[in-house]
């Protein structure tokens, strides 16, 4: 059967009674197996973007340029259901380990609460690119970038992202944090405690990315031939887990995402291992392919390569993620404004049921990136300056939130078609909510399913779909 769908504002059940979340379900994602599920135990997709503002203060102002109230709407109603903030611990802890600051705490809530009252999933992400301003990049706090001897001698070397880290001294400031020196790894565990208090009860979360892009340290030339097994075992994963120590102070559930060290991105190699008595931890992996580098610096090579670096990639982090008994997320892709690249990323994640977050929403004058082109806008400050080709490629119709297991998803950016097949669950009372984009279907969506049916729709563009059976339910959008 197919139908036209009228979407409406209101969240409305078949009887047109507004649908809410039932008193004392806080909605917050948690790790099932390979899957986030919410709060009624649907699998969840997201499709985000990352707001990190890489400059002191370290958080969005609230202006046209930052983000406001009009932001978050527009993220919802393109389908992006998913931010990864940028909590800088530069700002957790500014002066001193231990000593938080409150008023940057309450400055991110004002954008959480935007968030949030949108319904989006929250990542909160100590974000840092080579370490500290001293060495061209954004993250700690001043306390925390102490040069080290003999290199304190002489100026600190600054080198273009993210030629830096290949430096001897940053090198050794990473070594240093991860063996504790001076206590700067007790410094950045005990500001994830502080972030874990604040934020482990908000609702929308889905945990904690616990360290942006991490460097390995002087023994990172041996990182794209091993993949660096023992920096994993000796440095990153106590390390980790020193912080979700901290987190489960406050948070006894909330997700804690390991980032694997930067060179994974090019080799799909990582080593994180399970951590006893835990199950809500989660692999969080980037994926920048070296042609559409190459691209964006002026080499004409194509990106057409780059299929095979997402799907292996792709493979790499669902092994990854079941190695060390938690879920997966693509926390970062893109900084491009190369609608092929991103089509190609985009529909390998479709493949995999792979949830992302694009770098990134605005451009905020990013000291520290590869591309120059990115961010969803040419004026951060006018929303109507988006870029209409990223925009058609990264919105699109998928499922939200589903009540039973994926089976097969497609999307076609360029024609809107559309098809998504799901094994019902028996156990779950709430309907499948799949995201159909208002960019693809000028006279409408043509929807048809098979083996369920539409039983309404909610805001922000989603049809609210149920079985009629225990059979299989696909559901086609067309033009």
């Amino acid at each position: 059967m197919a139908i036209f769908i009228t979407f409406g504002t209101a969240l409305l059940t078949p009887a047109g009674v507004a649908s809410d979340v039932p008193a004392g379900e806080t909605p917050q994602l948690s790790r099932e197996g390979r899957w986030l599920v919410d709060q009624h135990g649907r699998i969840v997709l997201v499709h985000g973007q990352n707001l990190v503002w890489k400059h002191d203060p370290y958080v969005p102002p609230d202006s046209p340029e930052g983000f406001t109230a009009q932001d978050a709407e527009w993220l919802a109603e393109h389908g992006f259901n998913g931010a990864r903030i940028g909590t800088l611990w530069a700002g957790v802890t500014p002066d001193a380990p231990g000593e938080v600051d409150e008023d940057y705490l309450e400055d991110w809530q004002r954008v959480i609460d935007l968030l949030a009252d949108e319904g989006i999933w929250m990542q909160y992400d100590f974000h840092q690119d080579m370490w500290h301003e001293t060495y061209g990049g954004e993250g700690v706090p001043d306390w925390a970038a102490q040069r080290p001897a003999p290199y304190n001698l002489h100026p600190p070397i600054k080198l273009p992202f993210p030629a830096g880290y290949i430096t001897p001294e940053l090198a050794t400031v990473f070594d240093h944090f991860f063996a504790n020196r001076d206590g700067l790894l007790d410094g950045w565990a005990s500001a994830w405690g502080a972030v874990a208090q604040r934020w482990g009860d908000q609702p929308y979360s889905m945990g904690y990315d616990l360290m942006n892009e991490p460097w390995a340290g002087r023994e990172w030339g041996l990182c794209p031939l091993t993949g660096c097994r023992g920096t994993y075992a000796k440095e990153m994963q106590p390390a980790y887990e020193k912080a979700l120590a901290a987190i489960r102070e406050s948070d006894p559930d909330g997700i804690a995402w390991f980032e694997p060290e930067v060179l994974a991105n090019q080799t799909g190699k990582s080593y994180f291992k399970p951590v006893p008595g835990e199950d809500q931890v989660g692999f969080s992996w980037h994926s920048y392919c070296p042609f559409g580098y190459l691209e964006s610096q002026g080499i004409p090579i194509g990106v057409g390569q780059c299929k095979s670096y997402a799907e292996t990639h792709n493979r790499a982090a669902l092994d990854q993620a079941e190695r060390m008994n938690g879920t997966s997320l693509l926390s970062e892709f893109g900084a491009t404004d190369n609608a092929e690249l991103l089509a190609i990323d985009t529909a390998a994640a479709d493949d995999s049921f792979a949830s992302w977050m694009h770098w990134a929403y605005k451009h905020w004058d990013d000291p520290t990136t590869a591309d120059g082109a990115q961010g969803m806008f040419t004026d951060d400050a006018d929303l109507s300056t988006v870029k209409e080709d990223k925009l058609r490629t990264l919105v699109r119709t998928y499922p939200q939130a589903t009540a039973g297991t994926p089976v097969d998803l497609s999307f076609d950016p360029d024609t809107g078609e559309f098809s998504y097949t799901y094994e019902p669950s028996a156990d779950i009372d709430e309907p499948t909510e799949i995201f159909v984009s208002p960019l693809h279907y000028p006279d409408g969506p043509d929807i048809s399913v098979e083996g369920g049916e539409v039983v309404g729709t909610a805001e922000h563009h989603r049809i609210l779909v149920e079985p009629t059976g225990s059979d299989p339910v696909t559901v086609t959008v067309l033009r």
